[in-house]
């Protein structure tokens, strides 16, 4: 990737998380408004019991470390912590989401995985939204330096009541990537789905999949796929377990295509 390359593409990064982090300002500004009109009314309908209701947080957040069982190209041992903060109103949904893997063997570094995302979306009616997707990704043991993945989408809600949401996107996605000591830029399609149920308030399944073809050569794709289940142990303590499995049908030379990870995980919610 030559210098222009890079400047472009960050300049084009640094556009997209500028106007996802200025939309979701402008909503952040429009809430407390009503906010507070809505607690003032309550103030002043309640002065003679002195009762305030206080409207709660849209944001929810949760920070996790568990133990991870590796199987592909490694097997060993090792150790992951994540972080996902979700934002929901109304209008739109906020995803965010940092995770981190890593592991040795007799000494010897055998994973080393650092991974982030932004996603936001914006409700057209009570089934469709439009949104962006920002990923970023280094993979040592599978040889990828770094992964930064651009892609605005379209969704659709197949299913949407109180305990189950089913969803499907569509876009383009525009990647650039060190995979194999290779720099290289390019146009891809990007399919994804999400699953969640909720078995009650303190139990719930989720399941994501998506994949991620090049354009203009469909055999060069990979697959993200993910289902795990969560349980409250406590108020702000849960128990999570969950499998992810990612797939590169061209990796670098001399890794393999599949990776496989079991993760058992304590998480505390903010």
């Amino acid at each position: 990737m030559t210098s222009l390359q890079r400047s472009r593409l960050l300049a084009l990064l640094g556009a997209g998380l500028t106007l996802a982090a200025q939309t979701t300002l402008r909503a952040d500004d429009a809430t407390p408004a009503a906010t507070n009109t809505t607690t003032s009314a309550s103030s002043t309908t309640a002065t003679g019991t002195g009762a305030v209701t206080n409207a709660p947080s849209p944001w929810s957040t949760s920070a996790a470390a568990g133990l991870t069982i590796t199987r592909g190209n490694s097997h060993t041992m090792l150790a992951t912590v994540n972080l996902q903060s979700t934002r929901k109103t109304a209008d739109d949904t906020t995803l965010l989401g940092a995770d981190a893997t890593y592991g040795e063997t007799s000494g010897v570094r055998n994973a080393e995985q650092l991974h982030g995302f932004g996603q936001y979306n914006r409700n057209l009616s009570a089934d469709f939204y439009y949104g962006l997707r920002l990923d970023a990704l280094h993979d040592g043991v599978a040889d990828v330096r770094y992964r930064l993945t651009l892609a605005p989408l379209a969704g659709y809600y197949i299913l949407k009541n109180t305990n189950t949401t089913l969803s499907v996107e569509a876009g383009p996605a525009l990647i650039y990537q060190e995979q194999g000591h290779v720099d290289k830029g390019y146009l891809s399609l990007r399919l994804g789905e999400r699953f969640e149920h909720k078995f009650s308030a303190s139990a719930k399944l989720w399941q994501t999949f998506e994949i991620i073809p090049e354009v203009d050569k469909f055999d060069n794709y990979y697959i993200n796929f993910e289902i795990g289940v969560e349980s409250a142990l406590t108020k702000h303590v849960n128990v999570r377990t969950y499998i992810q499995d990612t797939y590169y049908n061209l990796p670098a030379a001399g890794r393999e295509k599949n990776d496989v990870k079991l993760v058992g995980a304590i998480a505390y919610k903010f």
